[in-house]
């Protein structure tokens, strides 16, 4: 009842609000289609501009101004400019303004325009992947590594100085987490994507999931009255090497727009990882080396279909397919008091992997009118599957190699079954100058795992019932929020929403008989307020309440092994946390960016490296334990005064502090400063501007943060890329990580012991891509945002 009547004081109360200010809205067009993106201006008298927009791709807009005399002026280049002066008492519509043909018109002008890499929004910065040239013949991950303001540490996709985000594809998020995104992003290539969008405070239309806000992965859309296709292939080559082969098509004339993309990998990936722990009588000393093969196949079909100038209907449908199969092998050094090894434990392990999903959307757009009210629909489905198969086995020696006794042989098997049906409604209803959106979402998810565990220490398989269960767990959320924006002057701009949301779920363990149940709600407020002081000078203030749900493999309470000291375990009992976000930015020149920020997590929840001394155990389980501030300064800054070259640079300066409030962890916080820079740097290298070259930098300070100490590292990389025939065809090569010096060591203190880990992935390789696109752009075609938007990450698709 409280959500209904904030909901009804919104949509009743605050349009009055803008009661000073009337409305224009309409149409522009020529004799045969709508005109988007043509400019729209409203003048006084004297000349001096009142308020501007350009319209929508259906050829809408919508202004306001007070009562007065003004001139409405519309302009798009090859067409006459349409003026009229209008008397402004009530609210006016111009239905059809239709615009006329210069009579030395060409039959057919393209304009070429360079977009800026970064630009940016009142609530979320926009990175056009398309004109940076280190991602070409990379994944979506490789194009995330190089964002502003994104780093991927430990599998996690993090905003700097702050922690993790969710991720959506065209508006959809991905309920995946960890490796599985990884996975997931990996399928994806960065030649099919245009732009990523950096959301720190998502509006109360999105899901309230992530921390730190989402990243929205936009692919590209087919242009208007043509028809392309674009062949990329890429080799990557470390130790091991893997290549990728795509296909993107795209259609878009008249009422149809269609496309259809495949892309496959296939090779090996290489894995690294050290471990020591430093228990009581002597240091554990661990190196793993782990192989995954990459067998991808992954595609997309998208189509759309204008049943009239206003209405569209259409679907898209994404399956990926995956055989990552592991061989791996650890060695581990057990070091006596006297620092001198004692004995090796030594694992060899091979795993069958098996993963897909399929992803489906239905979704209905109609324009109700032509001030801008617009209704639309999606019904969406996914499902995500994946089985493992894991043979290892441990063996005891003497520093010198000779063979003690066998310790452990084991297989281990672990399904996973996810399905997620949600729909969603969203309305755009302009009310006197006032935009007003409402909408909601209902979400239903099913989880299956079926974890069980073999001792083939005699040869034939025997069946551990203890460590064997069928977890079931099922999650239903419903939704519904308003929000509002409202240009008060035509310097001031704000926006306000409200977004409630109610979960219930149900977690049942079979084998312990145990059933866990929860029920919750909460309202999620979204705020922004930006200040154009003049042509140099921006400021905007913006607040967002997040919330954070454990994903689907952290509830399961049953023992995964990784060897025969090392398993993970779930815990049914987690709670999501809260994040509240403040941000206030100043923007100076479009060019120079600087941003305070303070991000305060309550109930945080995550992974607990503890040892159990007696059995020198190491366990990797999951509690609620921590309150988390996070506070800084980013300083971002675009340069591209000279010609030939562009640069975009990020400075970032934070301090965490963390409050561990669960005495069942034993562990030291780890609070203190970090410091963040990066540059990343395109030259133009001769005069046809076919030659261009990327010199990228980053470097992370030594830090400290919830339970780990982070020492320092940094990155160089290097690339060129050639264009040739009109850029259609384009070679690139690359050196990533010249100095292999991007993984960083991670130090904790729990128990009273200390642990160090660090990952060396393919960090250092040599990248070679090529592509070539070809077409019509003589014939005649949006980004989809739809449903299903926090449980694809959470899964681990």
């Amino acid at each position: 009842m409280k959500f209904l009547n904030i909901k009804f004081f919104l949509l009743f109360i605050m349009p009055y609000m803008a009661f000073s200010q009337i409305e224009i809205s309409g149409k522009v067009q020529d004799k045969k289609e709508v005109l988007p993106f043509a400019n729209v201006v409203l003048t006084n008298p004297d000349g001096s501009i009142v308020a501007g927009v350009v319209t929508d791709e259906q050829g809408n807009f919508v202004l306001s101004a007070k009562e007065g005399i003004y001139t409405l002026i519309v302009n798009y280049i090859g067409y006459n400019e349409w003026t009229k002066q209008i008397n402004l008492e009530s609210k006016q519509v111009f239905n059809d303004i239709v615009l006329e043909q210069k009579a030395n018109t060409l039959k057919e002008v393209e304009v070429v325009s360079r977009k800026k890499v970064i630009e940016r929004k009142i609530d979320r910065i926009v990175f056009n992947v398309e004109n940076n040239i280190s991602a070409s013949g990379g994944d979506a991950l490789d194009a995330l590594k190089v964002a502003p303001g994104i780093r991927i540490q430990n599998n996690e996709i993090v905003m700097i100085g702050k922690s993790e985000m969710k991720v959506l594809i065209d508006g959809k998020i991905m309920e995946l987490t960890g490796e599985e995104l990884s996975n997931f992003l990996a399928t994806i290539s960065a030649d099919d994507i245009k732009t990523i969008e950096i959301i720190t405070n998502p509006p109360a239309k999105y899901v309230a999931a992530g921390n730190s806000g989402l990243i929205n992965i936009v692919f590209k859309k087919g242009r208007r009255n043509s028809w392309s296709n674009a062949i990329n292939y890429s080799h990557v080559q470390a130790d091991y090497g893997y290549s990728s082969l795509g296909n993107n098509f795209n259609y878009n004339k008249n009422k149809v727009k269609f496309l259809f993309n495949i892309n496959g990998r296939y090779g090996d990936y290489q894995e690294i990882e050290h471990l020591e722990v430093f228990y009581p009588d002597g240091l554990w000393k661990t190196k793993l080396k782990r192989v995954e093969e990459q067998r991808n196949l992954s595609g997309r079909i998208e189509f759309d279909y204008d049943l009239s100038k206003r209405t569209t209907v259409g679907f898209q449908y994404m399956r990926t397919g995956q055989r990552p199969d592991m061989r791996d092998g650890s060695v581990t050094k057990i070091y006596n008091n006297n620092q001198t090894v004692d004995s090796l434990l030594v694992t060899n392990g091979l795993t069958d992997v098996k993963v897909y999903n399929n992803s489906l959307n239905l979704h209905f757009a109609t324009e109700m009118d032509t001030i801008g009210r617009k209704l639309t629909i999606d019904l969406d489905y996914f499902d995500f599957n994946s089985s493992q198969d894991r043979d290892f086995k441990t063996n005891s020696y003497t520093s010198s190699y000779d063979f003690l006794n066998l310790i452990t042989s084991a297989n281990n098997k672990i399904g996973q079954e996810i399905s997620n049906y949600s729909a969603r409604i969203d309305m755009e209803h302009p009310i006197n100058g006032f935009n007003l959106s409402y909408g909601g979402r209902i979400s239903f998810s099913d989880n299956n795992n079926n974890p069980e565990y073999y001792n083939t220490i005699t040869g034939s398989p025997v069946l551990n019932e203890q460590l064997t269960d069928i977890f079931e767990y099922k999650e239903n959320t419903g939704a519904l929020y308003i929000s509002g924006s409202k240009d008060i002057t035509a310097k001031w701009k704000t926006q306000l929403g409200f977004r409630y949301e109610n979960t219930s779920t149900k977690g049942v363990s079979k084998s312990l008989d145990q059933t866990t149940k929860n029920s919750y709600w909460k309202i999620f407020p979204t705020f922004y307020l930006s200040y154009a002081m003049n042509d140099n000078n921006d400021f905007s203030l913006n607040y967002g309440k997040r919330i954070n749900r454990p994903n689907y493999a952290f509830l399961n309470p049953f023992r995964f092994y990784v060897n025969s000291n090392i398993y993970s375990v779930g815990n049914p009992f987690l709670q999501p946390s809260f994040t509240d976000n403040i941000e206030l930015s100043h923007t100076y020149k479009k060019n120079l960016t600087t941003n305070l920020f303070l991000s305060i997590t309550t109930d945080g929840f995550g992974p607990l490296f503890l040892v159990n001394e007696q059995t020198n155990e190491q366990i990797i389980t999951r509690e609620n334990f921590f309150n988390l501030y996070n506070y800084g300064l980013t300083e971002t800054y675009s340069f591209n005064e000279i010609p030939w070259l562009e640069s975009q640079n990020t400075l970032s300066l934070s301090y965490s502090k963390s409050d561990f409030y669960n005495k069942n962890v034993i562990a030291q916080e780890q609070n203190g400063a970090a410091f963040y820079f990066s540059t990343f740097n395109t030259f133009l290298l001769n005069k046809s501007k076919t030659l261009k070259g990327q010199l990228n930098y980053w470097y992370s300070s030594p830090s400290k943060s919830m339970l780990f100490k982070n020492s320092e590292a940094f990155s160089v990389d290097l690339i060129m890329r050639y264009s040739m025939m009109k850029d259609n065809l384009q070679i690139a090569a690359g050196v990533y990580d010249i100095f292999n010096t991007g993984p960083a060591k991670l130090t904790s203190y729990i128990n009273n012991i200390e642990q160090t880990y660090q990952m060396y992935d393919t960090n250092r390789y040599f990248r070679m891509s090529l592509s070539y696109k070809f077409g019509n752009k003589k014939i005649k075609g949006g980004a989809r945002d739809s449903g299903n938007e926090e449980e694809r990450k959470r899964a681990g698709i």
